[in-house]
């Protein structure tokens, strides 16, 4: 058997000990080595010393070597990219040969390691043409002694990595295969060879303290005047804990022979006290986020700042936690999240995803033959990061099934470190685990299993561990593209059960990989002979870390305090885990028709954590029938991942007119429009007769299909009624194979290729009926639509009346009707709902306002095209621009969607590239709109925002 398909971790890797920073020298050997790509494995040779590799190319390591230009990335999320036929891979093994010559320093002394933070998937390393050994387990490190292969001056180093190995069975995570030497390579000269494991827990207000070394190592922190020898456990009165919202570090050293060892600990302790996960006693809620390793320039190989960038952007976005899908990350983000302060479980680099699909057979979590490198990946997952107190969680790994490998691996985490909880999901029995999880369960699942009421377990011991447990959601709410809806609804679960604790979205990042035009790539832009298209494409920011809508959803739903207005009264509840509110000021605001008319600081007591107060507002008597009240919760001094005046929250409430000035016409105060003044009057020009049509005030009318073509001088294209949007990435999904998505779906039934009839066109005193029957090839399900026209000679008013008849059997994805306007429009002003985008199920971040963008902001650049920008309970907009000026006003609201392309041609497109800007300018306006939800992850539209057909009838205008 080659050594590449051993089933094993591989041999004569140094057993694994924690990540520690010390004063140990080290000669750190990352820069440009000499590479050689081969489509198959090489003969051997390249090892020698003296091999001349001077026709070699040069790479840079840390790698991913499909990143520079070797090979190319492939994208699966469940599918082996191999046949599956395990441990073997196929003789198309494609395999990288890295040598680096390096001078070794005349100081350097005594017994030395050579440590790989990180090689996929299979790595054989050569020193001076001595064979070192073989390692597995990507995304974990492997240490190789040394110090008798070392000569004085130039020594040759060769590592062969090859792409597929036994470990890949292992590593079928849902992310683009990328091999390579992608973490940092060093030798680490180290007198003794002892690791350094720290216990540091919180137990009635103290610290107690007890780290395990070698013998003779003292360990001192000076702030609390602690020295103990190693192994001693020390109580240490006055400590003040860690936790993910106060993550206080106590700088620690521990001295060896010859070595001292630098640490950051916190004191805290993780327990599951009456079926509750609490941290120092205290019931905890993962504002979470599950997160994979990637940039979209250097694929796997991730550079420090922006590790920090990432964790900055989290953090001021309210997210509180990290799942490390699906294996332990750099080691320094977990050094990033002890600092800033972060709830993490701890992932093992394990899954085996594709075996689903061969309904489990061979799965390697339950043969005997990976028993070792099950383990062995376990071990070096617990050893590497014991000693961060931001890991309170380990997890077995993701979507491998279930097994006797996986029982075992539990079982030596259990005994090796009872300090917290062991994860998986992938056994509901919950038989080797601590806590109950599950991935995707719809809110009615999440409520049933907050009431102890989930369907029981066969085994009736086995259902009533499980029903004691704590329960998470390891992933839910999948992201990608436009959505996911339905958030709050989680969140008040999680407010309302004491058992269920929060969860992961997923997940962080969208994995684009950047191409030289500035655009991105996903799966089959590689021309990948499996792959699994945009699913890679799943992120709350996108690839470059800027914020995609969503992620101000996911701000305003996971809130620290939540702010409540009934009548003139401010309720304020502390939703923080530890954390009162000293730290944070609310100010208010008053705006009338967007327009801020007057502000102010309200006085607030500190509230306690899990505490509410209420607050008496200021007299704010409404002088305008849209006065609104804004109140926020801003950081009152600068922070470590924010400065003073960040928001971390708001709400709103429309001021109500006093019942006096009801009962009158109300009296609207003064405000300004932008575009008032000098040189932008109304537009007005000749009102063309256009084929014989019949005007109706500014607007003038096809006679035989009764469509607008014609307003203040303008032609215009008019299509009377909408069902369709371009579908989203969600539209095309589904969780159930059984199920067609609603892209298909609303494709079957035709409503992306409505044809309509005119059924009447009547002239009336006092305007236009114009009635159409709306319908698609070969149903009978369609659509009797009414407009009834006037206008007051300024304002062209519309009142539409809309049918379904026959038989419908899909839900509408929108009802609205689209106008085609010039294209010198290029800016709206609107009051509604912004500043971004608001769907039906997306909208907790939206707030009332008055709001100017440009066309082309309003777009949102997804890296798959897809229906963006809807701006939601629109009462006016104004489009400006060369053309003139055109205000729409909704009666009472609606949602607006403006755009230099058709809903076709964004429908059509693949990448953003693709969409190209016409002569006109396309503005949809619509009455309703399907929620966005999450089908990926079984999760139904909820009823309010599942737009089944049914009659409506809505309102709108059009003026200068």
């Amino acid at each position: 058997m080659n050594y590449w398909e051993d089933p094993g971790p591989g041999y004569g890797v140094l057993p694994p000990r924690a990540a520690v920073r010390s004063d140990a020298p080290r000669l750190s050997l990352n820069g440009q080595w000499r590479f050689r790509w081969m489509p198959s494995v090489p003969p051997a040779g390249f090892e020698a010393p003296d091999f001349d590799d001077s026709d070699w190319d040069w790479l840079p390591v840390p790698s991913s070597w499909p990143m520079h230009g070797h090979g190319s990335p492939a994208y699966t999320n469940q599918k082996y990219p191999f046949p599956v036929d395990p441990p073997y891979v196929p003789d198309e093994n494609p395999t990288g040969d890295h040598r680096l010559a390096f001078e070794l320093p005349a100081s350097w002394s005594g017994p030395t390691v050579l440590r790989f933070d990180g090689v996929d998937s299979c790595a054989r390393v050569w020193l001076n043409g001595v064979e070192l050994g073989v390692t597995r387990g990507s995304r974990l490190p492997a240490e190789f002694a040394v110090g008798d292969v070392l000569r004085p001056g130039r020594n040759v180093l060769a590592v062969r990595v090859h792409q597929w190995s036994s470990g890949s069975y292992l590593e079928d995570q849902d992310m683009w295969w990328l091999p390579g030497i992608f973490r940092d390579v060093m030798l680490i000269s180290r007198p003794v060879d002892a690791d350094v494991f720290v216990y540091a827990d919180y137990v009635d207000g103290s610290g107690v303290l007890r780290v395990e070394s070698a013998p003779g190592a003292i360990v001192r922190i000076l702030e609390l005047d602690v020295e103990a020898p190693s192994g001693r456990t020390v109580a240490i009165p006055g400590v003040e804990p860690w936790s993910a919202e106060v993550p206080r570090l106590y700088d620690a050293v521990v001295e060896l022979p010859g070595e001292r060892v630098a640490l950051r600990i916190g004191f805290r302790t993780v327990e599951i006290a009456d079926g509750v996960l609490r941290v120092n006693g205290r019931r905890i809620v993962f504002h979470g986020v599950n997160r994979h390793e990637h940039d979209p320039v250097f694929g796997r190989a991730v550079p420090l700042e922006r590790l920090r960038e990432e964790l900055l952007v989290m953090k001021r976005h309210n997210i509180n936690a990290i799942r490390t899908s699906h294996y332990p990350p750099d080691s320094r983000l977990l050094e990033l999240c002890d600092e800033l302060g972060f709830w993490v479980m701890d992932e093992c680099d394990y899954e085996s995803h594709g075996f689903f699909l061969l309904d489990w057979r061979g799965n390697p979590a339950d043969d005997p033959r990976f028993l070792d490198a099950s383990l062995d990946r376990m071990r070096r997952t617990v050893e590497r990061d014991k000693n961060h107190p931001c890991v309170v969680m380990w997890s077995l790994g993701n979507e491998a099934g279930v097994g006797s490998n996986l029982t075992a691996m539990a079982a030596w985490t259990r005994d090796r470190d009872p300090s917290r909880p062991v994860h998986y999901e992938g056994d509901l029995t919950c038989a080797d685990v601590d806590v109950y999880s599950r991935m995707y369960a719809s809110h009615a699942e999440v409520e049933a299993i907050g009431k102890r009421a989930e369907k029981p377990l066969d085994d009736p011991v086995l259902d009533a561990r499980r029903r004691a447990m704590p329960f998470v959601l390891c992933e839910y709410s999948h992201a990608g593209g436009n959505g996911p809806g339905g958030l709050p609804e989680y969140e008040e679960l999680f407010d309302r059960f004491e058992r269920c604790q929060g969860g992961f979205l997923w997940e962080w990042m969208e994995h684009g990989i950047l191409r030289a035009d500035g655009s991105y790539s996903y799966g089959g832009d590689f021309g990948e002979e499996l792959h699994d298209g945009t699913y890679v494409l799943d992120g709350l920011v996108f690839p470059d870390l800027t914020p995609q809508p969503v992620l101000a959803e996911v701000h305003k739903v996971y809130e620290p305090v939540r702010l409540t207005i009934a009548d003139d009264v401010l309720t304020i509840t502390n939703r923080y885990d530890v954390l009162d509110t000293s730290h944070l000021s609310f100010h208010w605001d008053l705006a009338d028709e967007g327009v801020v008319v007057d502000r102010g600081t309200l006085d607030v007591p500190v509230i306690p954590s899990g505490e509410s107060a209420t607050i008496k507002l200021p007299a704010l008597p409404a002088q305008n029938p849209e006065r609104w009240l804004t109140v926020r919760a801003v950081l009152t001094q600068d922070c470590a991942w924010a400065g003073a005046g960040h928001e971390l929250t708001f709400t709103q409430a429309l001021v109500p007119l006093p019942p006096a000035r009801l009962r009158g016409e109300p009296r609207r105060l003064p405000v300004s429009s932008p575009h008032t003044g000098p040189g932008t009057g109304k537009l007005r020009g000749e009102r063309p007769t256009l084929g014989g049509g019949c005007a109706v005030g500014p607007g003038v009318f096809d006679a035989r299909t009764g469509r607008l073509v014609g307003l203040w001088g303008w032609e215009v294209e008019h299509v009377p009624l909408e069902l369709w949007r371009a579908p989203t990435q969600h539209d095309a999904r589904t969780w159930d194979a059984t199920t067609l998505d609603r892209k298909t779906r609303w494709a079957n039934a035709g409503l992306d290729r409505l044809r309509y009839r005119t059924v009447g066109v009547e002239q009336t005193s006092d305007g236009l009926v114009v009635t159409t029957m709306v319908g698609a090839a070969a149903t009978d399900a369609r659509v009797l639509t009414t407009y009834r026209w006037r206008s007051d000679g300024e304002r062209l008013m519309a009142e539409v009346d809309v049918e379904p008849l026959g038989e419908w059997t899909v839900p509408w994805a929108r009802l609205g009707v689209t106008f085609g306007l010039p294209g010198g429009l290029h800016t709206m002003t609107w009051f509604g709902l912004g500043p971004g985008q608001a769907y039906p199920d997306s909208r907790s971040a939206a707030r009332v306002g008055r709001y100017t963008r440009t066309i082309d902001d309003l777009q949102v650049p997804y890296l798959y095209p897809q229906e963006n920008g809807a701006r939601g309970d629109v009462r006016w907009a104004e489009l400006s621009g060369a053309a003139g000026k055109l205000r729409l006003t909704g009666d009472p609201h609606v949602a607006l969607t403006v755009r230099r392309w058709t809903t076709a041609d964004l429908a059509a497109a693949e990448h953003p590239a693709d969409l190209h800007p016409g002569d006109r300018v396309w503005l949809t306006l619509d009455a309703l709109q399907h929620g966005l939800g999450s089908p990926t992850s079984g999760a139904p539209i909820l009823p309010p925002h599942d737009l089944q057909p049914h009659k409506h009838t809505f309102k709108f205008s059009l003026g200068s």
